[in-house]
């Protein structure tokens, strides 16, 4: 079920299932996708209280002009809140790409309101920034968020045709179906742009994120075009908490639509391992 719900000024489309006693899950979408690269994995999360929100930018009521609405603080912000609503102490945070950023700053700020992190793809902040400064195959891999910085190029390039260049980045590995929501949303006036406006919006607020005491797992896949093994191999060093990686063979990016099955597994062993 997806409702609307006001946190704040803004109101965000929200994705819940499960029954509203179950243990809350928040499952955290990346670019460019939508809350629907989870819909593989909801049968298996069924007993628990799922809720996946639609972040800021992708729903349309929650989608401010201007690149200082879009720092990683206020995207965080956005997740606390969103547990105020619902009154949950605390949530497992699940978060993938950018969603997976969020989530690693929300479990360093915030620990008191994240019961355990599951992060996929993206690696901690400051092991990713890491890579940028000393890994020459992750610059290689990240020389395409220079131009989603550089003023509306990204625009110009992804919109036309249909989103076709924005389909082109998932290849062949997510459902065409799945495909066409993500760029249904994000081809809507100003979604593409305030979606990119993470991007733009990184600073030191994102790079200087604190180490992370709660129970985390980490998953990453050998086929990321986007995120090198070294890079990878860094995370634990920002993670001073119980701590797990897994590393997904054959699978590329885009790990919740590719292999839901597996990443609902490691959830769960994720959430039954810490819950008290």
């Amino acid at each position: 079920m997806t409702s609307a719900i006001a946190l704040g000024e803004h109101t965000f489309d929200v994705t819940t299932a499960g029954p509203s006693e179950g243990t809350p899950v928040v499952l955290l979408h990346g670019f460019p996708e939508t809350p629907a690269c989870w819909g593989p994995m909801l049968p298996r999360l069924a007993q628990y209280r799922v809720i996946a929100p639609a972040q800021r930018g992708y729903s349309p009521g929650a989608r401010p002009v201007g690149v200082e609405n879009y720092t990683v603080d206020r995207l965080g912000g956005d997740v606390v809140a969103l547990l105020d609503h619902f009154g949950i102490r605390s949530a497992h945070l699940v978060g993938h790409d950018w969603g997976a950023a969020v989530a690693w700053w929300t479990a360093a700020h915030h620990p008191d309101r994240v019961a355990s992190l599951t992060a996929v793809s993206v690696p901690h902040s400051s092991a990713f920034s890491w890579g940028l400064r000393e890994d020459p195959d992750q610059q290689t891999r990240s020389r395409y968020i220079g131009v989603f910085r550089d003023g509306d190029a990204a625009e110009r390039a992804l919109l036309p045709d249909d989103g076709r260049r924005l389909r082109d980045m998932f290849g062949d590995a997510v459902d065409p179906a799945l495909v066409d929501e993500h760029v249904r949303v994000l081809t809507e006036p100003g979604a593409l742009t305030a979606a990119l406006s993470w991007y733009r919006a990184m600073g030191r607020e994102f790079t200087d994120v604190p180490a992370i005491r709660v129970p985390t797992t980490y998953v990453w896949s050998n086929r990321d075009e986007a995120v090198s093994r070294a890079t990878a191999e860094k995370c634990a060093e920002h993670v001073t908490g119980p701590y797990r990686f897994v590393e997904l063979d054959g699978v590329s990016h885009w790990v919740p639509e590719q292999a839901p099955d597996r990443l609902a597994d490691i959830i769960v062993d994720r959430v039954e391992g810490t819950r008290v």
